[in-house]
């Protein structure tokens, strides 16, 4: 099975990276030599999503903007030979249709899917985090094999989580399994952001979503928390108490996830993806090597 659509949710005002995101969306920011959300689409793209639908908000024109075309660009390029470049902005070439709506108000997660339930009409759909991109330059087959659990299993959601140090718990929505942990496994709680002592896992939800259409009416009985937001990990917990079927599935090993939430997660993400980069990657590496050495000499 393949899941055709796909939502991504890039509303959000990116506090954590500011001054950086004042007029520039996170999603935006580079991870070597592509904005984040670009790393997102071609993972997309390659799991076989064909229309993506960019949940955005204020301040978020140049995400359209990076995905539509430049005939003046387009011009320069050919006019200079930079095929090379050419390709890397060239997305009529991509399979894939893009949409745009607004969340006019920042209500959450929740509010920002039920935004696409138009876009998403009767079929079951994916939720791709903006700022999350899975495996080095993108390269992850967990759509894919989130698609196959969905189908087989004949599910209502399918989360990709992945496995986090035991201490760091408290940063993550964490799933707690019904019994053991094989690479699916079925769901029967979510807890967010629980203390080691609490936690029924050490399982944390890594951006990735299928839906059944039934989500939206989850999400219309959600109450808004104390920040007024409409929580989705609350939606699938209704899932779950209902005895709807609540799939995970891990991450492979090769599929770290890259969540570009603060600066310190921007900055080891900048860097590895730099030092993999197939032309530059080398010369990073002999700059980066001597400025540590440079750094330690004078500590």
């Amino acid at each position: 099975m393949v899941i055709k659509s796909a939502l991504v949710p890039v509303a959000g005002h990116g506090t954590r990276l500011l001054p950086a995101t004042k007029s520039q969306p996170k999603e935006m920011l580079p991870v070597a030599r592509k904005p984040i959300v670009q790393y997102v689409v071609e993972e997309l793209v390659s799991n076989g999503i064909q229309q993506i639908l960019f949940i955005t908000g204020r301040s978020k024109a140049s995400i359209e903007n990076h995905f539509d075309t430049d005939p003046e660009l387009f011009h320069a390029l050919t006019a200079a030979g930079r095929e090379d470049l050419l390709r890397e902005v060239d997305f009529e070439a991509v399979k894939a249709n893009f949409f745009y709506t607004r969340q006019r108000l920042q209500k959450g997660l929740g509010d920002a899917v039920l935004c696409g339930e138009n876009f998403a009409g009767e079929e079951p759909f994916l939720v791709a985090l903006g700022d999350s991109i899975l495996g080095l330059h993108a390269d992850s087959r967990a759509v894919s094999r989130m698609a196959e659990v969905y189908e087989s299993k004949r599910a209502s959601c399918v989360i990709a989580v992945e496995e986090v140090p035991r201490e760091e718990v408290r940063h993550y929505g964490i799933v707690q399994p019904e019994g053991s942990i094989d690479e699916a496994f079925r769901i029967v709680n979510l807890v967010e952001k629980p203390s080691a002592d609490e936690a029924p896992s050490n399982l944390a939800i890594a951006g990735r979503y299928i839906f059944s259409p039934i989500v939206f009416d989850m999400i219309r009985r959600v109450k808004p928390d104390r920040r007024g937001e409409i929580q989705l990990t609350n939606a699938i917990q209704h899932m779950c108490d209902e005895g709807r079927r609540v799939m995970a599935v891990k991450l492979a090993p090769g599929e770290k996830r890259y969540d570009i939430g603060n600066f310190p997660s921007y900055f080891e993400s900048f860097v590895e993806f730099a030092l993999a980069d197939p032309v530059y990657g080398e010369e990073f590496r002999r700059v980066l090597e001597r400025l540590l050495a440079k750094s330690t000499a004078s500590a």
